[in-house]
């Protein structure tokens, strides 16, 4: 893939970031290493199922091998791959069984945020499901222990969620579907 294609890309993954996760607090631990040099964007630019999960074992085990200092946590982004939001959730779950293999459970999560997520038992125009959504399919590599120090000093975190849906709502499906164009581009859905 061309240098400037992966720059297209990676600058469309920090557009998300910075004007819907951090911008409009879906995340709001998100702001510091957003901002840092400890996120890692790696881009997978393959079509084949076995050479996105190798690249997903080799950031695995990168993430885990290295101080926080270095790479706080790590987007895999998958542009050419799993535009099907039912295969990607596939992938998700082996991610999962992987991780559980390599003994990293309770070390590494994952999050999964893909161009179409939508959430189960959820009508298909609600703008909650622009909480999971990116440009491109990814999944995101989370030290556990940041999380849980990130949790802790977090008045209800169970709240984040519903005050996700409460943000998206408000904006509205059409003002947030507009932002996610201007963000997405041509993978805007």
């Amino acid at each position: 893939m061309a240098t400037v294609v992966w720059s297209l890309i990676e600058q469309q993954v920090r557009a998300w970031l910075e004007h819907f996760v951090v911008g409009l607090n879906l995340c709001p631990f998100a702001s510091p290493v957003v901002s840092s040099d400890g996120l890692r964007i790696k881009i997978c630019e393959s079509t084949e199922l076995e050479q996105i999960m190798q690249t997903f074992l080799t950031e695995l085990d990168l993430i885990q091998s290295t101080s926080e200092l270095d790479i706080a946590t790590t987007l895999l982004v998958i542009p050419n791959a799993l535009g099907n939001f039912e295969e990607y959730l596939d992938v998700i779950d082996l991610a999962e069984t992987l991780l559980i293999e390599a003994g990293l459970e309770g070390i590494i999560q994952l999050a999964s945020f893909h161009p179409l997520y939508q959430f189960d038992g959820e009508p298909e125009e609600s703008a909650s499901h622009f909480s999971n959504r990116s440009p491109y399919p990814l999944i995101h590599l989370l030290r556990e222990d940041m999380m849980a120090s990130a949790l802790s000093s977090f008045p209800n975190p169970q709240t984040i969620p519903l005050k996700n849906i409460s943000t998206l709502e408000s904006i509205g499906r059409e003002e947030i579907q507009r932002r996610w164009n201007q963000i997405a581009g041509d993978n805007a859905k």
